[in-house]
């Protein structure tokens, strides 16, 4: 990580923050940033700022120039309206996220500010130790500062905010919610929130202390005179006469104090302060109308005293005031519980409930902010464990997460584990040791089920780059398990208590200043583990940190009696590593654990009942070990004294005295039960005793059980079998709560009557822990079979018949009986929990056909019938729930497992009458409840959320109607959030792609307030397609697209598709985008790419709309960038080119836009002469040798001495004048324009941006290998210095142009967006401003420089782009010369034959200049100039392109019958379109000397878009001329497709039928129109049989438009609609006309290539492409290009990609494969063999699928034949 501040140039020390809110969704203010520099060249200081508008800023108090550019909210596209171009959209957004990170503010510091050296001590600055190693030892609390300190600057930043998409939510009534309260808070919806509501540093590892003012309304209602003076009278804090709620306003930091606004009563102010270092992304507020709840001080730890109990309060909006108690009071005792780790870092936490919050909790420096959602009243239970889970992990991440820091992204792991680490402590001081191991049980099981080798370690040192947002979650599960793990193996050091004494020394090196800036690394972390305990921890780290995956132990355990040890055989697998075991990249990236090393603890519970613990060193993925054993063998006879004591002490624990069974750890929990006691009850119950085999194994078995990893030491699965009575010991007599769950899923696994019975009776029992209970009541479903009799569902309902009134006859059958349940009384909260799991354990219950029985679905009707709440202290709206899902598992019937997934094509049960009625019973009681919470709501609407989700299920399962409506009723704003999100589930899960739903859907996801159902909807459509498509709803294209894939039939088929279906992403993105009602969905492709473009999009919905666009719509095949430039880490030295003198050649000009830029020099110029200008010749520096010829003007330079050319001296003294002058102003520069310069190259030489323009672009450094073939005329700053040195330059113009050059080249290299194209464009715009201002001031001085002396009239007759001036000058008549006196430049443009040079100029010039007389030696001079330029060019050009060249020539000489153009070969390359180029700009006439206008070349262009060349007699000028291709026949079929959809265009309405000049107004029109065509002709034609070839079709189509353009001038209506309909049917008839194989052909080469690849013999070295590295032969593609590498693979591609016409192509690729083999390998090699022997098998094959081709072929003539003498 590199050092932040040393790289931007200053640190920030301070920041300021002064916002006014006006609460309708604005905010306006200023930030005052002090920062120091650490560099004297610091000249910009870059800030991240986006959604801000800045208005101006100052540095030092001087007004700054700054440059504010947010690419993200700039992103756009070439083409809008092409929903294909979304990977445009998505590349331009990776490129804009990058260009983000040095800051979207640029801002210049201004020349007045000076950088002034201070004395270090004097300023408290905080710097970036990100890349500082660690100290070695303590010391007192400094940081070290750079030897040189400047005075700190002052940044004074302006801005203002409005309705911001990230950063800042307000929450403002609306029509549907006019009652909502307004308030506005941070919100941290994107990773840049920071950013995006105040101009700052957004790094968190830049930190400052802060100062904020906010500027409130006093209330958000108005008040009257009288109201506003009686609160001005009240005490600050107090509330009104009014009662109505004020304005609070919570930030990170303290509180100064609260004041009235100085010039607006009605406004206040509150000031708050934050004295500790902390980011900006750890800062945040909020405002509005809370209540206020003071926490009070814990009176355990007040009467020591209340100094170090900071000050703790709670705001919530009004009405909800009633429940902050219940949900918060608990937060004093965790402050408590978390002091004892660590002094807590501030001085005061605050808790604010907001609504509309994006994510659950935002924790601030001394805040958190957290969804009103958690808040709960006293009757709530569920809500409870939720909420405190949340609260209480957010007070911990105040000492790591906010004060405590992650010293880099990889130590990200460590930081968010030690707050949930401590969390997890306090919740088990709060909830229990039960509930704490419970849930870390639960989390390992996640952890194992998710770690099979997709994901990354914890810790990636090497990875500089934050956690992918898709695996933070999966860091954040297991790292509070790493480090209980560790802290078990650290507590059994001997030396050491494990975390308990780590973590305080964490904290206190925070505190002390021991820890640099309070950033905490993994390596610090482990050497402070190390310090403490003394345990070497590198195997630890190796394998649980820095290493991914979970091991998978198997232990299989005999007893030896002759040894008298327990036989324990372990073998370890990874699956972590096995599923990466042959990718080696992923074995590099993921880094997964072969097998894991360390100690495992297992505690075997011999016969006589005491556990002994043994220690396994694991070492190998497999062994064997010997644990002793230590009770005797004879000891386990039952007349030994130990069984005879055990004996008593069951008979004591059943009369209730457990404590002398207690004190031999001897506890039965299954006794004391009265009903398993009677034997009356036991048969009521239906209990199962052990047969007396089972009683010889208990009794003859030398141990209890055996637990392994019984100290819970790792995060792995282990897989042990042992039989089922030794499974009910541990759950009866193993007291720790894992022990008894592990037990509860073995006997799960092994269902019978005695199982049964067992788990029946640990729901019973009281002593459980209540979740051993509920796990215990769902395994019985597990029993609930047929082979069993139902004896689990039988024990179920005799479980919930304790909540239901005792039947009239208690004889009667248990499955016959009516379940009427008592009032609720969830007073015992264990009883409430299995109560709820035993409902939804019947539900599950099944019999034949997947249905659940009869009984069971009235019996939950029944509850939901008579449920009576009446005198509850406890709501039942969450019970409510649970019935009413519970209902819908029941009612929707399910296939056995074996028979697969649930697909379309599966055979549906009939429903019978009885299931008719049992479903229209439990719809309508559903519809009760969601009606009846719609008069009396529940808590969070949770009824009405069942409700629907039970219509949702029910509705999916095609049992009832798909209604849409109460869906769509839901779905309005107005409802509660998470009714909404359940309704447009409803929606996205059912057929959502009709029009109109997808509509409202899109308008929602654009114009809704909730960022929270913005988000769910773009994440519901993609989610539901994927849905959608794995149940079958939607095809896949396997079914429709037969060629696309061979697959052969062995049996097996269905699956096979069904498999794929599954695991083929690809597959299933085609199948969407072939799909009608998706795919070819026209509101998805009108809507996608405008919300796309809109600025205001949230950023997941942005990242969701990308998914939904590559899963839909077919993309745009966009070329990829041609070169990416690379800079070195250190500037690298390198010298300008060497620039050749200036000699007098005729040259190329830089491609420069067409109009030049206008600069003051030129303008006044026009302005001061009228007469017509004069050409100077400039005398610029040639470029080298090696660039190739331009595509648009010449410059030519003449000698200054040759032989008809000179001219005498206008100032006899310049030659001594020059010896004087600077080298620099050899070129005729003034000394002030030469400094103006300098000044220019130094300041963008300075600047931020210039980077890649500082130096010449290297094509192997920078990896742009074709640069010069694209550029050929590059130019950088240091090359403008060199020639600025050298004196080249003339003019200040000449200057600029050169930088233009720069930039034009920067543009044309590099496409759109690209981080090049960026930087060009703001170094253009500083230029621009720098360069006016330079301007000016020479203006001003009146030093501008005065353009050199005409020229004679024959240095004019060459034209200078660069140097086009006008002179003050007298008029001259203009006297013509003969033609072949003037010297020609011949200019090629495409194929026109006679079309003269175009010279763009600054002003339009007059048709003819003044000419000299010249004579035919002039005019050899002149050609002999230009053809020594072509020579010289020639020889630094390649041989390719010389040969190229030298066959132009000749055929032109040839053509033309004269010798070539001289310059035609360096001026614009033939074109291969019939028309000039596309130009914006209207061209003035340009001509030259010549005899009168007719000889001298001239152009005059009056629609360039459309100008057609004229025909001339002459000979083209083509190279060669093309064979005729022979004529196509006709394809009726294609043609009247092609005629079709022209026809339904709406511009083909006037084409449509044939002209009538007198209906259409047109009466000559054939007086004009010789050949007249319309599509209705076209068609009559084609009936008739007039057209034999595709060409006649083509010509006659062709005639249409043409007779439109020549009727109707230009630009009218119909040209218009001519050229629209002509665009189509280019792109149409190129598609008739494609080359393709046919369908048969097609799949047998397909075939062929599939039943080649079988054999392995053959193509062994031809399946893939060769890789150099790989196979280590790098000169392999130096010998075989790259574009002739072909393999088998390849050409499969190319096979299915329709890339070949004919059989023929097929084979030569495959004998291009083979002789590529042969000329590497050599033809006697192995692989030269195998090559031919393929050859020859590839070559046998071929004849046969010719020739069976044949054979269809003449088949299907002789069909065709027959059909066409049918239609006769």
């Amino acid at each position: 990580m590199q050092r932040e501040s040393s790289r931007r140039g200053f640190s920030i020390v301070n920041q300021k923050v002064v916002l006014e809110l006006d609460f309708s969704g604005a905010a306006r203010g200023y930030t005052d940033i002090t920062l120091v520099p650490t560099s004297a060249a610091l000249r910009t200081i870059l800030l991240h700022c986006r959604q801000c508008e800045i208005e101006t800023i100052t540095v030092a108090s001087y007004k700054a120039e700054f440059l504010h550019h947010d690419p993200i909210a700039s992103l756009n596209l070439v083409n809008p309206s092409d929903f294909h171009s979304y990977p445009e959209y998505k590349r331009k957004l990776f490129s804009a996220l990058a260009e983000c990170d040095d800051g979207e503010l640029a801002i210049a510091v201004p020349p007045q500010v000076s950088l002034k050296q201070a004395d270090v001590s004097a300023i408290g600055v905080i710097h970036s130790e990100v890349g500082t190693p660690e100290p070695s030892t303590p010391g007192p609390s400094t940081h070290p500062l750079p030897a040189t300190e400047f005075s700190p600057i002052v940044v004074h930043i302006e801005y203002s905010l409005r309705r911001p998409a990230d950063g800042l939510q307000f929450v403002l009534p609306t029509e549907a919610d006019p009652y909502r309260v307004p308030h506005v808070f941070t919100n941290p919806s994107s990773p840049d929130a920071a950013r995006c509501w105040v101009p700052c540093i957004d790094n968190p590892w830049e930190k400052c202390t802060w100062d904020f003012e906010f500027v409130v309304p006093r209330y958000l209602e108005e008040h009257d005179q009288d109201a506003a003076r009686s609160y001005r009278d009240d005490e600050p804090g107090e509330d009104s006469e009014l009662g109505d709620w004020p304005t609070v306003v919570v930030c990170s930091g303290e509180l100064i104090e609260q004041v009235s606004h100085p010039y607006n009563s009605t406004k206040t102010i509150f000031l708050f302060t934050l004295s500790a270092f902390t980011s900006a992304q750890h800062v945040g507020f909020a405002a509005g109308p809370f209540h206020i709840l003071n926490l009070p001080l814990d009176s355990s730890h007040h009467a020591e005293g209340s100094s170090s109990q900071p000050q703790m309060h709670v705001f919530c909006l009004p009405g909800s005031e009633h429940m902050l108690i219940a949900s918060t009071t608990f937060l004093r005792s965790a402050m408590t519980f978390y002091t004892d780790f660590g002094q807590y870092p501030f001085s005061s936490y605050k808790v604010i409930f907001v609504d509309e919050m994006s994510t659950a909790r935002f924790d601030c420096a001394t805040m958190t902010i957290v969804s009103a959602d958690l808040l709960h009243g006293d009757d709530a239970i569920d809500q409870v464990f939720e909420t405190r889970q949340v609260l209480a992990h957010g007070l911990a991440c105040q000492w790591a997460g906010i004060y405590i820091q992650p010293k880099a992204y990889s130590d990200t792991w460590l930081v968010a584990g030690i707050g949930l680490y401590i969390c997890g402590l306090f919740l088990r001081k709060l909830l229990g040791n039960n509930e704490y191991r419970f849930r870390l049980k639960q989390d390992m099981e996640r952890v194992i089920a998710r770690d099979v080798g997709t994901k990354p370690p914890i810790c990636q040192p090497g990875v500089l780059e934050p956690p992918d947002t898709a695996n933070l979650s999966f860091i954040h599960l297991k790292a509070p398990l790493v480090l209980h793990i560790l802290d078990r193996r650290l507590g059994k050091s001997g030396t050491s208590l494990g975390l308990s004494r780590v973590l305080p020394k964490i904290f206190l090196a925070a505190l002390s200043g021991e820890m640099p800036n309070n950033f905490l690394s993994t390596h610090f972390f482990l050497r402070t583990c190390r310090k403490i305990s003394g345990v070497d921890l590198r195997s630890f780290a190796d394998q649980w940190i820095y290493g991914s995956g979970c091991p998978r132990f198997s232990f299989s355990a005999t007893f030896n009696r002759k040894r008298m040890a327990v036989e324990l055989t372990m073998r370890q697998d990874a699956p972590a590593y096995t599923h990466n075991e042959h990718d080696p990249v992923a074995l590099a990236l993921l880094k997964p654990i072969p097998f894991f090393e360390g100690q495992m603890t297992i505690r075997i519970h011999e016969a006589d009942g005491t556990p002994y613990e043994h220690v396994l060193d694991v070492r190998t993925p497999s062994k064997r070990y010997e644990v002793p054993f230590n009770t005797k063998y004879k000891r386990v006879r039952r007349n030994t004294k130990r069984f005879l004591a055990r004996q008593a002490a069951a008979a004591a624990a059943a009369q209730g005295d457990t404590e002398a069974a207690e004190a031999i750890g001897m506890i039965d929990m299954g006794f004391g039960l009265e009903v398993w006691e009677d034997i009356k009850e036991r048969e009521n119950w239906k209990v199962a005793d052990w047969t007396e085999e089972d009683e010889q194994n208990m009794s003859g078995a030398v141990y209890e059980w055996i637990r392994m990893d019984a100290d819970f030491e790792w995060i792995g699965s282990i897989n042990f079998e042992q039989p089922d009575y030794m499974w009910v010991s541990q759950l009866q007599r193993d007291r720790d709560v894992v022990a008894q769950l592990e037990a509860v899923r073995a006997l799960s696994r092994q269902s019978s009557h005695i199982v049964s019975s067992t788990l029946t009776k640990t729901v019973l029992v009281t002593n459980y822990f209540f979740r051993i209970r509920v796990e215990a009541a769902l395994a019985l479903v597990n029993c609930a079979t047929r082979r069993l009799d139902f004896i689990g569902l039988f024990h179920l309902f005799k479980m919930f018949l304790r909540y239901c009134y005792n039947p009239d006859d208690p004889t009667k059958e248990l499955f016959t009986l009516k379940y009427v349940p008592r009032p609720n009384d969830f007073s015992d909260l264990a009883e409430y929990f299995v109560r709820r799991a035993i409902v939804s354990a019947i539900s599950q219950v099944r019999i034949e056909k997947g249905k659940s029985p009869p009984i069971v679905r009235q019996f939950l009707i029944d509850q939901l019938r008579y449920n009576d709440n009446t005198n509850n202290p406890f709501g039942d709206a969450l019970y409510i729930s649970s019935l009413i899902s519970a209902l819908a598992t029941a009612v929707v019937p399910n296939v056995p497992p074996e028979r697969g997934e649930l697909v379309s094509d599966e055979t549906r049960t009939e429903q019978s009458a009885e299931d008719r009625e049992l479903l229209a019973a439990a719809v309508a009681e559903v519809d009760r409840y969601r009606s009846m919470d719609r008069l009396v709501p529940s808590t969070h609407n949770i009824v009405t959320i069942a409700a629907l989700e039970f219509n949702l299920i029910v509705s999916m399962a095609n049992l009832i109607p798909n209604d849409s409506k109460p869906f769509l009723a839901c779905s309005r704003e107005g409802n509660y959030t998470q009714v909404r999100i359940v309704a447009f589930d409803g929606l996205l899960l059912s057929n959502w792609f009709t029009p109109k739903i997808m509509k409202y859907l899109f308008t929602v996801m654009s114009y809704d307030s909730s960022r929270i159902i913005r988000r769910h909807i773009a994440r519901g459509m993609c989610e539901s397609l994927a849905i959608q498509y794995s149940i079958g709803e939607i095809k896949s294209a396997l079914s429709k697209d037969g060629e696309s894939l061979l697959i052969e039939e062995d049996g097996n088929g269905g699956e096979k598709s069904k498999e794929a279906r599954k695991t083929d992403p690809e597959l299933m993105f085609r199948s969407l985008r072939r799909d009608r009602e998706i795919g070819k969905n026209d509101v998805i492709r009108e809507c996608l790419v405008p919300l796309l473009l809109s600025p205001n999009l949230d950023y997941q919905v942005r990242w969701c709309l990308l998914k939904l666009a590559e899963m839909t719509i077919r993309p745009a095949e966009e070329a990829l960038p041609k070169v990416t430039i690379h800079l070195p880490p250190t500037p690298v030295s390198e010298a300008p080119p060497i620039l050749p003198a200036p000699i007098p050649k005729v040259r190329v000009a830089p491609k420069l836009p067409i109009k030049p830029p206008a600069t003051p020099l030129a303008t006044s110029a026009a302005k001061a002469s009228p007469a017509f200008p004069k050409i100077k010749l400039g005398s610029s520096i040639n470029a080298p040798k090696a660039q190739a010829p331009p595509q648009a003007q010449i410059k030519t330079e003449l000698p200054k001495r040759h032989a008809g050319l000179d001219r005498p001296s206008q100032n006899p003294d310049k030659k001594k004048k020059d010896k004087i002058l600077p080298k620099g102003q050899s070129g005729g520069l003034s000394n002030r324009d030469l400094r103006a310069c300098r000044t220019a190259l130094k300041k963008l030489m300075a600047y931020s941006h210039s980077i890649l323009f500082r130096q010449p672009v290297d094509p192997i450094r920078d990896r742009a290998p074709n640069y010069f073939d694209v550029i050929k005329n590059p130019m950088d700053l240091s090359t403008m210095n060199a020639k600025l040195e050298a004196g080249l330059y003339n003019s200040l113009a000449q200057f600029e142009a050169d930088f233009r050059l720069m930039i034009e080249n920067a543009k044309t290299y590099n496409p759109a967006g690209a981080f090049a194209y960026n930087e060009a464009l703001a170094l253009d715009s500083f230029f621009n401003k720098a360069w006016a201002r330079i301007r000016n001031t020479l203006e001003h001085a009146g030093n501008l420089t005065r353009p050199p002396a005409v020229m004679d009239e024959v240095e004019s007759a060459i034209v200078s782009t660069l140097d086009i001036v006008r002179e003050p000058v007298a008029p001259t008549p203009i006297r013509p010369e003969p033609a072949e006196h003037a010297p020609k430049i011949k200019l090629k443009l495409g194929a026109q034959k006679n079309a003269p040079p175009r010279v763009p100029s600054a002003s339009p010039l007059p048709s003819a200049l003044p000419p000299k007389a010249s004579s035919s030696t002039a005019k050899e001079t002149v050609d002999d100039i230009l053809l020594q330029e072509v020579i010289e060019m020639e020889q630094d050009r390649p041989r390719s392109e010389k040969k190229k060249e030298k066959l132009k020539f000749k055929e032109k000489e040839k053509d033309k019958g004269g010798p070539p153009p001289l310059a035609a070969n360096i001026l614009l390359p033939p074109s291969k379109s019939e028309v000039l180029p596309s130009m914006k700009v209207k061209k003035p006439t340009i001509s030259l000397p010549g005899s009168g206008s007719s000889s001298a070349p001239s152009i005059k262009i009056k629609n360039p878009e459309r100008t057609p060349i004229p025909q001339a007699s002459q000979p083209t000028t083509s190279s060669a001329k093309p064979t005729p291709a022979a004529p196509i026949p006709i394809n009726e079929k294609k043609c009247r497709e092609i005629l079709r959809i022209l026809r339904k265009l709406p511009e083909a309405i006037i084409f449509n039928r044939p002209v009538d000049p007198e209906r259409d107004g047109c009466p000559t029109y054939y007086d004009e129109i010789k050949h007249p065509m319309d599509f209705e002709t076209l068609s009559n034609n084609l009936d008739s049989g007039r057209y034999s070839t595709m060409e006649a079709f083509a010509h006659d189509v062709e005639l249409i438009f043409s007779n439109c353009r020549l009727f109707n001038p230009p630009t009218t209506p119909p040209t218009e609609w001519a050229s629209a309909v002509e665009r189509v049917w280019k792109k149409e008839w190129n598609k008739a006309l494609e080359k393709r194989l046919g369908g048969h052909e097609k799949r047998a080469l397909q075939g062929l290539l599939t039943r080649l690849m079988k054999m392995d013999t053959l193509v062994f070295f031809f399946k893939d492409p060769v890789d150099p590295i790989a196979l280590n032969i790098p000169d392999y593609h130096k010998v075989i290009p790259k574009k002739d590498a072909r393999d088998l693979r390849t050409i499969r591609t190319k096979l299915d990609n329709d890339k070949y016409d004919s059989i023929q192509a097929f084979e030569s690729d495959v004998q291009l494969m083979v002789r590529n083999a042969v000329t590497f390998n050599g033809a006697e090699s192995l692989v030269g063999q195998t090559a031919t022997q393929l050859q020859k098998k590839v070559k046998e094959m071929l004849e046969e699928v010719k020739v069976t081709q044949g054979k269809k072929r003449k088949d299907e003539e002789k069909v065709s034949g027959s059909n066409k003498k049918m239609k006769i």
